[in-house]
């Protein structure tokens, strides 16, 4: 079969799973709306962007790259989310893994599916900010090509390696799981990260491809000289302002080259991820065979006794649930594994606030979203309501043995260095995490709520 063929219907096949999307929608005013409250303004409102301990004067470049930032620190992860959540996460591979298709051509079918469904988001957020310029910007300062070329070179190659991504995990068993979640919030958090290595090198190709969200340069190229660092988020004070020729950033040595040599990468790695794709396989459970397996064999059940008294009421059913929730949220053992690495960075991180316990929420966040989203699917709902103890009783049990993890985590901190604010902060951090995914976990009977709402919080607390 002709390879253009195979990877048109796969592209066709992905639109039309997204056209029955219900969350697109959503998805389409998440930038915008986060646009609205977190543009930085000339005032201190919104998300502070300070270069040389000075808010930069509202230009139309630096609208498009402060879009861009959005895109980095907002749309990048909820993407994600969105990708690996919604409809196109079901793919029919029973069929699709036993044609004789190449897994190439249909990773790349997918992934221009994904990539156009991005950069419509980046299109919806680039007439946002068209929109919100004619009330920022004074006078002649509004210039709508410069605004738009600004956004399009800092977030589309992001967005365009964000899709890549998504084909690159779901090409390998353990990267489908919820531990692929967790390597890519890693990923994107060193991907923001990254840029302070060159932070003394002179612009050029090899320093700009470490700035793959693609921001840094246009503040620092275009500021004047010695007031070339910059500060993003809140918590510090900056005085005056400062005029930056942002054009001046996106046309330095090597930027523009850098920025096509991320979307290259991205077709790489889809390619990359055809080759390597592994279809999946039904878990087979071990039998043991021979006189071996007979010998250990429990045999057939004994027969049911019709007149049978009731089972007695167990005298602790509250704390038997308690550990039974306890249990569940520790399930599996890649949340044994990262609980480990959280437990000893809670060891030796001198600041807790800001160190251990972010990374303890964001272990425990996936872990208690995907819980809460199989303890809250519709069916399994109706059938607790049957049980013993009433649904409410379970909840509550799930939000105090959240709390339980989380202090659990904490334990090397406390330790090292007793203290009632560390032990209060890990008891309440992972309550309020656990309240919130079970209660959106609820409403929704999903997980995809409840994460999608966290990571948000997550990224919050972590930054203040």
């Amino acid at each position: 079969m002709n390879a253009a063929a195979i990877s048109l219907s796969s592209l066709n096949t992905s639109l039309l799973r997204y056209g029955r999307s219900r969350a697109l929608w959503l998805m389409l005013l998440v930038a915008p709306i986060g646009a609205r409250y977190m543009l930085p303004f000339e005032d201190g409102g919104g998300i502070k962007i300070a270069v040389g301990n000075a808010l930069p004067v509202m230009t139309s470049p630096f609208l498009g790259v402060s879009l861009g930032i959005i895109v980095s620190t907002l749309v990048l992860p909820i993407a994600w989310l969105y990708l690996r959540s919604n409809t196109t996460r079901r793919q029919p591979w029973q069929v699709e893994e036993v044609t004789a298709g190449s897994r190439i051509s249909i990773a790349l079918g997918r992934f221009a599916a994904d990539a156009g469904v991005l950069l419509a988001i980046l299109a919806a957020l680039n007439l946002a900010g068209v929109y919100l310029a004619t009330f920022m910007l004074q006078g002649d300062a509004l210039n709508i090509a410069e605004l738009s070329f600004a956004l399009w070179v800092v977030a589309a190659p992001a967005l365009v390696g964000l899709a890549a991504l998504r084909i690159l995990f779901d090409a390998r068993p353990l990267l489908r799981s919820g531990f692929g979640d967790f390597a890519y919030f890693c990923v994107w958090i060193g991907s923001i990260a990254a840029p302070i290595v060159t932070d003394k090198a002179e612009p050029s190709f090899a320093a700009n491809m470490w700035d793959f969200a693609g921001f840094v340069t246009p503040l620092k190229y275009g500021a004047p000289p010695g007031t070339d660092s910059f500060s993003i988020g809140g918590g510090f004070l900056a005085t005056g302002t400062i005029d930056l020729d942002v054009m001046a950033g996106l046309l330095s040595p090597g930027y523009l080259q850098a920025r096509l040599a991320w979307v290259a990468i991205a077709v790489v790695l889809v390619v990359v991820a055809g080759l390597i794709y592994a279809p999946h396989k039904s878990k087979k459970k071990a039998v043991l065979a021979g006189r071996l397996g007979a010998l250990l064999n429990a045999g057939a059940p004994p027969r049911a006794i019709a007149d049978a008294p009731p089972a007695r009421r167990a005298v602790v059913s509250a704390l038997n649930l308690l550990v039974a929730e306890f249990r569940l949220i520790g399930s599996g053992r890649a949340f044994v594994l990262l609980a480990c690495a959280a437990a000893a960075v809670a060891a030796i991180a001198p600041d807790f606030r800001h160190a251990a316990s972010p990374v303890a929420l964001l272990v425990l966040l996936f872990a208690l979203s995907a819980h809460a989203g199989r303890a809250e699917a519709r069916g399994l709902v109706s059938l607790t309501k049957v049980a013993d103890l009433a649904p409410m009783a379970r909840r509550a049990a799930f939000i105090l043995a959240g709390a339980m993890w989380s202090t659990l985590l904490a334990l090397p901190a406390l330790v090292r260095n007793p203290s009632l604010e560390t032990l209060t902060l890990a008891s309440a951090t992972g309550a309020a995490a656990a309240l919130v995914a079970i209660l959106l976990s609820t409403l929704t009977g999903s997980s995809f709520a409840a994460r999608l709402v966290l990571l948000v919080l997550w990224y919050g607390y972590s930054s203040s």
